[in-house]
This record gives C-alpha cells, sequence and structure tokens, in this order.
C-alpha cells in the first residue's frame, strides 16, 4: 500500500494552554470544519469528541490527551489535545515529546497564565515551534494587544501578529488578515464553516496599515536577503513574508499570532491555514537522535523517510475496556505492519505487532501499515511510556520521558475483602497509563498507598477506580509526599565477604556522598585513577551505580525517599578474587546506609508555586491567609480589575485551601498551583497514613 499523504503534507501539532482557556472547544471546531464530526461538540454540553471520559465530560475539563486526525487543503493534520489543568501535566510532556509542532492558546482577556507559561517552557524544552492563536475575542475584557505583550515579557518570546480582530468584546465581528490585507467576516447561519473575504473597513485602514508595517519590520528581521530588499525600498510579496515567517518558526525565532473566538465560531479557519503554513512536517523537523544500546557514547540518526530502519518512540498507554492495553507510539523513520517482530530497545525484548490501529479519540480504525511520522496505536504491545520500539538489526534507544514526582499520598483499600485482587490489579493498570501516578504498600502500616501530583489528580483515580475498573475503595486524607537528603559530604567503606562452594568472592567500595543543587536528583560519578577503571568489569561499576540508587528508596530519617544526592566512587577493589555483581551491590550498600546516617540527613517538604486572581477588596485578606500558611509573597500584580497574587506555599499548609478561598471572597477568587521545589521542613512532623 502507498502512503496516502506525502510526509512533507503532514503535521503532527497539539493544542496546549491553560485550563479553561478554550483548547478542546478550538478542536471540536476544527474537526467539524474538516468533516471529521458533523455537528458542533460543546464542553458544558459533555458532546465534546476529545473529552469522551465520563470524568471529562462532568467536570468540563480535559483529563487525558486525546489524538485526531483530520484534513485540511490536501494535508493531513493530527491533533492532540491536551490537558490544562496542573495536576494533569505530564499528559502535555509526553505529548510535546512527540508533536512537530503546537497551537498555543491565550485568553484575550487573561494573557499568559501559569500554566500555559508552565507548558510553554516545556515546548522550550524539546524545542517545539509554535504558532499563538488568541481566544475568546468576544469575552468582557478582551485585550488582544495586551495578550500578545503578554506572550513577549512572560514568555520571553517573538510575537509577529499576522492577523488582528475587528472590534472586541461584543462587537468583535472578524478578523482583519495583514499580510494579504484584507478582512474575512464569518456567517453565524452557517456556524461559521461560509466566511468572506472583503476589503478592509474604511474604520480600521488606518490601524491595519500601522499593524502590518509593524509586522513587515519584524519579518524581514528574520531574513537578511528581505532586510536588503527592504531597506532598498522594496515591499517583499505575500508569499516572500509568509516564506522568512515560517523559516523564522522552525528555527523558533518568531511566533505568528492569530486571533478569533472558537466558541463564536470566528478564526479557526484561518488558524489551520496557518497551521499547514507555519509549522513543520516531520520532514522540517529532521533527523531523530538516539545512542546506540550497545555503546551509550555513540550517537546515532534516523532520517523521517520510510525507507530507512524502522524505529518508534512509545509515549502514551490506554487500558481501553474494548480493545485492552493500547500503546501509543510515534514512528519516526521506516514502515510497521501487522505481523512484524520488533526489538523494544529498552527492555531488549522482541514482540510481535498483531494490529495498527489509527485511533480518532476513543474510535479505533485498523489499518494496514503506519509510515514514518505516523501517530497510531498498538494493542498488546508490552512497551511502557518512553520506551524506544525499533527493528532488530539496526536498534537505535531515545532518550526517554522524565516526569513530575508526586508530592502527595493517600491511603486506600477495598470495601470488601473480595475486592482487594480487584484493586491490585486497578492500580497496576492505572499506573501502567500514567507515569505520574504510584502505589506501594506502607512497610510499617500494612496500608496501601497512592500518590500523585495533586488533589484532583488522586481524586480522578479514585472515581476511575469505582467506574472502569468496578472496584469502589475508602480513602485516607491526602498527605504529603515529604523526601529526605543530607547536608554534609561524608565518605564511607563497604566490605562484603563470602565464601560460596570452593569460591571465595570480596568486594570492598569506599564511596563519598554529598549534597548536590535543589532539583538535580542522582549523581553518580567514578572519580577512581583511569587504571583502576580498567581493571574493574562494567558489569561490576554498573552493579555498583544500581545499587547506589536503590538505596535512595528509604532515607535514615523516617524512611522518605532520598533527593539531590551526589555519589563519588573513590576506589572498588575485589582482592584476589573473581569479581562478583551481587557482592559490589551488598558493599555498596552497606557503605551509602552509615554515609546517609553520618551526612546530617534533613527532611524536606515540597514547596509549591501559587498563584491567586481575586477582586481587589479581597487582596489583603488573601495575603494574610497566604502568611498564616507559612508562604512567601513572591510579587502582587494588577491586571484589569483584578489582581493577580503569587506566593510560594507549602504543600503540608494548602489541603481544602479551596473553600477557605472561597469563604474569603465571597467565591469571587480562583488559585492555580503546581509543584515547584523541596526546602528543608521547618517542623519535622512525622507523618502517618491513616
Amino acid at each position: 500500500m502507498v502512503r496516502r499523504f506525502d510526509i512533507r503534507r503532514v503535521r503532527n501539532i497539539g493544542i496546549m494552554a491553560h485550563i479553561d482557556a478554550g483548547k478542546t472547544t478550538t478542536t471540536e471546531r476544527i474537526l467539524f470544519y474538516t468533516g471529521v464530526a458533523h455537528r458542533l461538540g460543546e464542553v458544558h454540553e459533555g458532546t465534546t469528541i476529545t473529552d469522551y471520559m465520563a470524568q471529562e465530560r462532568e467536570r468540563g475539563i480535559t483529563i487525558t490527551s486525546a489524538a485526531v486526525s483530520c484534513t485540511w487543503r490536501d494535508y493531513r493534520i493530527t491533533i492532540i489535545d491536551t490537558p490544562g489543568h496542573v495536576d494533569f501535566t505530564a499528559e502535555v510532556q509526553r505529548s510535546l515529546r512527540v508533536l512537530d509542532g503546537v497551537v498555543a492558546l491565550f485568553s484575550a482577556v487573561e494573557g499568559v497564565e501559569p500554566q500555559s507559561e508552565t507548558v510553554w517552557h516545556q515546548a522550550d524544552q524539546y524545542r517545539v515551534p509554535r504558532i499563538a492563536y488568541i481566544n475568546k475575542m468576544d469575552r468582557v475584557g478582551a485585550d488582544f494587544d495586551a495578550a500578545v505583550e503578554s506572550i513577549r515579557t512572560k514568555l520571553g518570546a517573538n510575537p509577529i501578529q499576522v492577523q488582528i480582530p475587528i472590534g472586541a468584546e461584543e462587537t468583535f465581528a472578524g478578523i482583519i488578515d495583514l499580510i494579504e490585507m484584507h478582512a474575512v467576516v464569518f456567517d453565524d447561519a452557517s456556524l461559521g464553516a461560509r466566511y468572506t473575504t472583503i476589503e478592509i473597513p474604511d474604520a480600521h485602514r488606518e490601524r491595519a496599515e500601522k499593524a502590518r508595517a509593524a509586522m513587515i519590520e519584524k519579518i524581514v528581521e528574520l531574513d537578511d536577503h528581505l532586510m536588503e530588499q527592504y531597506l532598498d525600498g522594496i515591499e517583499p510579496a505575500a508569499e516572500q513574508l509568509k516564506a522568512a515567517l515560517r523559516t523564522g518558526t522552525l528555527r523558533l525565532r518568531a511566533v505568528p499570532v492569530l486571533c478569533g473566538s472558537s466558541y463564536r465560531n470566528k478564526g479557526v479557519q484561518q488558524l489551520l491555514d496557518a497551521v499547514v503554513e507555519y509549522l513543520p512536517s516531520p520532514l522540517d523537523v529532521g533527523a531523530a537522535s538516539g545512542y546506540d544500546p550497545s555503546d551509550s557514547s555513540r550517537l546515532l540518526q534516523r532520517q523521517p523517510l520510510d525507507d530507512e530502519p524502522l524505529s518508534a518512540l512509545a509515549f502514551k498507554v490506554v487500558a481501553d475496556r474494548h480493545a485492552g492495553r493500547l500503546v501509543f507510539i510515534r514512528l519516526y523513520s521506516g514502515v510497521l505492519r501487522p505481523g512484524q517482530t520488533v526489538l523494544n530497545v529498552s527492555t531488549g525484548k522482541r514482540e510481535r505487532v498483531q494490529k495498527i490501529l489509527h485511533m480518532q479519540a476513543d474510535r479505533r480504525e485498523e489499518i494496514p501499515e503506519a509510515y514514518a511520522g505516523d501517530i497510531v496505536a498498538i494493542p498488546g504491545l508490552r512497551a511502557r511510556t518512553g520506551e524506544t520500539i525499533a527493528e532488530q538489526k539496526h536498534p537505535i534507544l531515545f532518550e526517554r520521558i522524565s516526569f513530575t514526582e508526586p508530592v502527595i499520598v493517600q491511603a486506600i483499600e477495598a470495601k470488601t475483602t473480595a475486592d482487594q485482587e480487584k484493586l491490585a490489579a486497578a492500580l497496576a493498570a492505572l499506573a501502567d497509563e500514567d507515569p505520574t501516578f504510584r502505589y506501594s504498600t506502607d512497610p510499617e502500616s500494612g496500608q496501601l498507598v497512592i500518590s500523585g501530583v495533586g488533589e484532583l489528580h488522586l481524586e480522578i483515580v479514585v472515581d476511575r477506580l469505582a467506574r472502569e475498573f468496578g472496584v469502589p475503595v475508602r480513602v485516607g486524607k491526602p498527605q504529603v509526599a515529604y523526601r529526605e537528603t543530607i547536608t554534609q559530604t561524608v565518605r564511607k567503606r563497604g566490605h562484603f565477604e563470602r565464601v560460596q562452594g570452593a569460591k571465595t568472592f570480596v568486594a570492598d567500595v569506599e564511596l563519598e556522598v554529598s549534597p548536590s543543587p535543589n532539583g538535580s536528583g542522582f549523581v553518580f560519578v567514578d572519580d577512581r585513577p583511569v587504571i583502576s577503571q580498567q581493571l574493574l568489569p562494567v558489569e561490576c561499576l554498573r552493579a555498583i551505580e544500581d545499587a547506589a540508587r536503590e538505596t535512595l528508596i528509604a532515607g535514615p530519617i523516617m524512611g522518605y525517599p532520598l533527593i539531590d544526592i551526589t555519589v563519588r566512587l573513590v576506589a572498588a577493589s575485589i582482592g584476589e578474587t573473581e569479581p562478583n555483581e551481587i557482592a559490589f551491590r551488598v558493599a555498596t550498600t552497606i557503605a551509602l546506609r552509615e554515609a546517609y546516617r553520618d551526612a546530617v540527613p534533613v527532611l524536606m517538604e515540597p514547596i509549591m508555586s501559587l498563584e491567586v486572581t481575586t477582586p481587589g477588596e479581597f487582596v489583603g485578606d488573601v495575603i494574610a491567609d497566604i502568611n498564616s500558611r507559612r508562604g512567601r509573597i513572591e510579587n502582587v500584580e494588577q491586571r484589569g480589575t483584578v489582581t493577580l497574587v503569587h506566593a510560594t506555599v507549602p504543600l503540608a499548609a494548602m489541603f481544602g485551601y479551596v473553600t477557605q478561598l472561597r469563604s474569603l471572597t465571597q467565591g469571587r477568587a480562583v488559585y492555580t498551583m503546581a509543584f515547584s521545589h523541596y526546602e528543608p521542613a521547618i517542623v519535622p512532623t512525622a507523618q502517618s497514613y491513616v
């Protein structure tokens, strides 16, 4: 079978924004105008295609990212609608890892908000080109210029307006295209499906000409040839402007800015045109880089071509009640067919692909082949999130996806003894799906404990256990997931010796532990002389590092995991005996457990970044309440009629904050909270999962 769309006409994009900026509504309009949907789905009615989970439809928020495909101007666009709530940032993160471009949505009223700032920086990390869409131009308080300015100042981006709105709030009537210099008005009777191109109204012409001049000046700065031409008095043609802006966008030097009102069906078709014109195809992104699994120092590349060896990344796992376990993969090169045997490079295991599914949110279509650049789902594959799939004869290992650590824990138990086994199986399935959700048995109390990144995150987990898995549960109060670290540098020696039959195994290890900078995690360094490094087998060195990593599971104070620690291997020897990996593991554990106790360990508590949006008359009460919770006020900012209070506050003091905030502000204030960092706990209080 020949591929239907040339890879140059493929766009893999994500839609990302703060909660309630209009991501799902925009996606639904795109599906309607491209013919995928025959009626407009609405978030408030629970009729959207991409928000298909019962919890999403009830709450009116996106919880899990959904993939859908559509066709526009003979281009195939695969869209991933991502969550906006901070508790589900991992969904955005793993989507950005495999996407080629992003549409960043901003509310014309609020501009850049905390979660849109977070996901923007995640896109920076993965170097994903973006276009910006200023939504909700029909809302009271809409200010297009202020929203664009917030992109420039808060995100450090270079926004270039290619459209300006005709009116705002209740007078928003259409858009002006600054490149083609015409106006677009939409037909309300056809739900915006039909629109008319007209001359720019006289009342808006002067503003449009000024905006176009400013746009041209910014675009020519991206291209030396156009700059010379412009300085010679020759205005670039529309196609030249588009080409230069596309190049600048792909190089992350510019962000085209568009506007509209998705809910009012205005501006979405022009957004699709911009996706096609300014965002990259897999060919534009270029080769995917990875490592040789047998030699991690050797870099490998895979070009996005069908005749290259197969390579793909598993980025999402879903427990589908009809199709079973589905693994979503992004193909970077090669062709995948049913019946083909592939290698899971991360685990070294071979697997057979039974079926390939093309997904439209929760709807599935079996396809005969998948090509470079495709995003598909494979039922029955045993790969986990972040693992690499490749051709057996040409393995390559892509970088894994890193996720936020859980900061909230909660005790959980099945309501009946008969459901205990079902609960364990259900928790395993949920942990398989979600890398930020974990469960374990507390060694002291014997209770089952679940952990996640926020209260809503765990609330959704409990709801899914009852609805999807038929396991009603009882839960305890949410508790803080503390951590431990050390404050001094200590050097210790670990010695292990055992006689087994005719053989004697000896391992002697000297290790130095020291505190690392905040957020650095675990660092292992081999500080032995070069001659010593050559004498110890690689397997033994790996055993020392693995054992050191395993000792981080339980700290010396209260058994919480250890963070931000550097372990240096100073010396290692086997005497006159044969090298043995287990011996080095035990010797390492002995040395480190003693070292952690002597390195003055401290308890660490999670500190959250808090932003409260409140009417001005309640600012004093809000700040006083934050101070009473051991919070630190970072900044107070006036934005229109409301005030934004930025603060950092310990998570332990924030349980039930939403109720208190509503009480203080007559229900008129809202807040967002995200994990920031760990700090030494002021009062080291033992936590029990009760």
